[in-house]
């Protein structure tokens, strides 16, 4: 392990490599993410965006490729179980499909990892689990399972979850795919909220509105690797790639 001088760096990923088979799904990826940063990754179907996303809460296994959060270096592929959990302790994650205990209210959700993962009694995790319920505006639901609420008032659960632990960062892997433009809207709510408190996120996403308005930084990605990154205003304004121009032109050309 060794320390990283930049005072406000968060995470720094390099040379970052995956394969499922011999299939070379991420190649050499390299990225950095500094506190209250919300950072965008964008790019078409199949890019990779989805894979990094979980190659860096390690839902997946990298091949290779060094990994420096809080100023601790790891090499990915040689990670430990323990090393794995103390990282996942600092992190959130929130899935396009929720991943919600079908027979658990919205509160039991929120507080199962608090009580479970990190041994806390039940009655400070539900005073936890209802001040994230509230932030997400979803006080007056606790009680109600998942299939009595709308996708949107179940992603909220998630996000609340998330939340609950204190999370140094969140990761959003296409957090409003699932759902309808109306409850996409709540959804989107909650997040810009987040991003003007200071939360620190990475948000893979379609929603190129929600990245040009809330991202501070915008990652593109074609085919496993990362063709340009920079400043929102940057990328959607003046684009250095054909390939990024030509991605932007066409979500125009759709009305996205």
């Amino acid at each position: 392990m060794s320390a990283i001088r930049e005072e406000d760096a968060m995470l720094e990923v390099r040379g970052l490599r995956k394969s499922f088979g011999g299939l070379l799904v991420l190649r050499d990826v390299d990225l950095d993410v500094n506190k209250g940063d919300v950072v965008a990754i964008l790019g078409p179907s199949g890019s990779g965006k989805t894979t990094l996303l979980r190659c860096l809460n390690f839902l997946e296994t990298a091949d290779a490729g060094d990994y420096i959060f809080d100023g601790e270096r790891f090499a990915m592929g040689k990670m430990s179980r323990r090393d794995i959990a103390r990282i996942r302790r600092k992190t959130g994650f929130v899935f396009q499909s929720f991943n919600l205990f079908s027979n658990k209210t919205a509160l039991q959700n929120v507080t199962e990892g608090l009580i479970v993962a990190e041994k806390k009694k039940r009655q400070e995790a539900e005073e936890i689990g209802r001040l994230m319920l509230n932030k997400v505006g979803l006080s007056d639901r606790e009680d109600y399972y998942p299939h009595q609420l709308s996708g949107g008032q179940q992603q909220r659960v998630a996000i609340a979850r998330a939340l609950a632990a204190s999370p140094e960062i969140i990761f959003f892997d296409e957090p409003t795919s699932a759902l309808d433009p109306e409850l996409t809207g709540e959804v989107l709510q909650v997040m810009r909220g987040l991003a003007d408190e200071g939360m620190t996120m990475l948000v893979v996403t379609h929603e190129i509105a929600f990245a040009r308005q809330v991202s501070s930084r915008v990652i593109f990605m074609d085919g496993g690797v990362v063709l340009e990154t920079g400043a929102s205003s940057d990328f959607f304004d003046v684009p250095r790639e054909d390939r990024s121009r030509e991605f932007l032109r066409t979500l125009q050309e759709r009305g996205t």
